[in-house]
């Protein structure tokens, strides 16, 4: 009974996950949009969904015990970020742009709010399914 729950559950679990990761990478740009020769990183979420369903729907990796077991540091869902591209180049070598990050970071946000709706949604209807 609990497979079938976590199956039903599965992708938007997952989602907010790789949302989660992406919103502390963004964080993490605006926070070094001043740091001389910092390189903004970013991550496709398409791939990374990809990739972490891949994993669970696939062959299964080793049971992990703590979040950093086993993994490969700095990943998301088992892809590194990428540098992002250059759209203006600055004195300082910064490839950091504020307006495409808070863009991306707002927009990140938006989502992982709409998947804690859904879920939401998913809880309330097994509620009323076994309240009857």
């Amino acid at each position: 009974m609990m497979n079938k729950l976590d199956d039903y559950m599965r992708f938007h679990q997952l989602a907010l996950s790789v949302r989660g990761q992406r919103q502390q990478l963004l964080a993490s740009n605006i926070a070094n949009a001043d740091t001389p020769n910092y390189k903004a990183r970013d991550i496709d979420f398409g791939s990374a969904m990809h990739a972490a369903l891949g994993k669970t729907n696939g062959a299964q990796d080793l049971t992990k015990t703590a979040q950093a077991h086993l993994s490969q540091p700095g990943t998301i869902a088992g892809l590194p970020p990428a540098y992002r591209k250059e759209v203006q180049g600055n004195v300082d070598g910064n490839t950091v742009d504020m307006d495409v990050e808070r863009n991306e970071f707002t927009e990140n946000a938006l989502r992982y709010e709409a998947s804690l709706t859904i879920i939401n949604m998913q809880i309330k209807g097994l509620l009323s399914a076994i309240q009857g």
